[in-house]
């Protein structure tokens, strides 16, 4: 047995010298009195007996309380297994233009789960469910790029941080100008450089980064190829994934002049040559994707890449045991008090 808050035995110190200082006290309370044949035979009431027996109820009740706090358990499931793992950035464009809505199937109506970065999330989240012993982390990058989530095996907190991936609203002013489109714009060498900065002191000897974009690159601190040619250095490839089409009549989500949410149509811009560089510089493959299929066609290739084996030890589930503790606690402390203010007239 182990405890999953084991911190909380130290409040078992002032209770043990609660406990002495009642016990030593009992000890020596009494009062001279000379002929002890005079008393009754049965002098103290059942008032004086539940006075004297709440005090050690009460302490007792403390106690379990303490250790149902420290959680006591068991675990069902412990075991060192090898696992096959490889470790993943996945580093995905969250600019404006992933707003558009071209991945939406035909005959399907355009909606918030057709953008751009709605497919990529879902598609996103299939592929991770596929891969359940990697290391997978989620860097995102629109002006500026962000780590996400670390390289993590919890992939449930993973698809979680996932939900929450939005495009960054633009900032208005008074008169409902824009004040900055910084974060509508595409840092694809910033989002490289920190993907590796994420990877380069990973476990698995398989290290990759799969970089979903469909814009140019056209800000950031960090050239694209200086990134490219830092991760040939480091031996990890770059599976690039060139997400939407090129069209002057690229349906996307816009405002009109009050606010309100409309379709519109914009010339999109496409910039495959410097995916493929990206790709080609670090060893890995372009994969252009116009369609939901062909997506999860580049996701389904890149899910057969080279894995490493490592041990792991795993932990599946654990049996709590602090119910009986927390009830039987309760029970006595309720006990305790409600006894001392009936019988002794008073808290405790």
């Amino acid at each position: 047995m182990s405890f999953a808050n084991p911190w909380m035995l130290v409040f078992l110190a002032p209770l043990a010298v609660a406990a002495w200082r009642l016990l030593r006290r009992g000890r020596r309370s009494g009062i001279r009195f000379s002929a002890l044949s005079r008393l009754p035979a049965n002098a103290s009431g059942w008032r004086a007996r539940v006075a004297a027996l709440t005090p050690y109820m009460l302490l007792s009740g403390l106690v379990l309380l303490t250790l149902a706090a420290a959680r006591p358990r068991t675990s069902l499931a412990r075991e060192k297994k090898s696992v096959d793992a490889i470790a993943i950035a996945m580093t995905v464009d969250v600019s404006g233009s992933m707003d558009a809505l071209d991945l939406t199937p035909k005959g399907e109506r355009f909606s918030r789960n057709t953008t751009r970065l709605a497919v990529v999330k879902k598609l996103f989240a299939e592929f991770v469910e596929k891969r359940p012993d990697d290391l997978i982390g989620l860097v995102t990058f629109g002006g500026y790029a962000a780590t996400r989530s670390p390289l993590t095996a919890d992939h449930a907190a993973l698809l979680n941080v996932l939900k929450g991936v939005e495009i960054p609203s633009i900032a208005l002013d008074a008169q409902g100008n824009a004040i900055s489109r910084e974060e509508q714009m595409t840092a694809i060498g910033d989002g490289l450089a920190t993907a590796l900065a994420r990877l380069k002191d990973a476990k698995p000897k398989s290290k990759v980064v799969i970089l979903l974009s469909d814009g140019v690159s056209n800000t950031g601190a960090v050239e694209p190829d200086e990134a490219a040619r830092a991760a040939a250095k480091l031996g990890i490839k770059v599976y690039a994934i060139g997400v939407g089409t090129r069209s002057r009549r690229t349906p996307i989500f816009g405002r009109d002049f009050f606010g309100r949410e409309m379709i519109q149509y914009a010339d999109m811009t496409f910039d495959e040559k410097q995916l493929k560089s990206i790709a080609k510089t670090t060893g890995g493959t372009y994969f252009p994707v116009n369609d939901r299929d062909s997506l999860a066609n580049a996701l389904d290739a890149i899910d057969e890449l080279e894995t490493t084996k490592l041990d792991a030890d795993v932990y599946n589930r654990w049996r709590e045991h602090f119910v009986p503790f927390l009830l039987a606690g309760a029970l006595l402390v309720f006990l305790a008090v409600s006894l001392s203010m009936s019988a002794a007239r008073r808290v405790a």
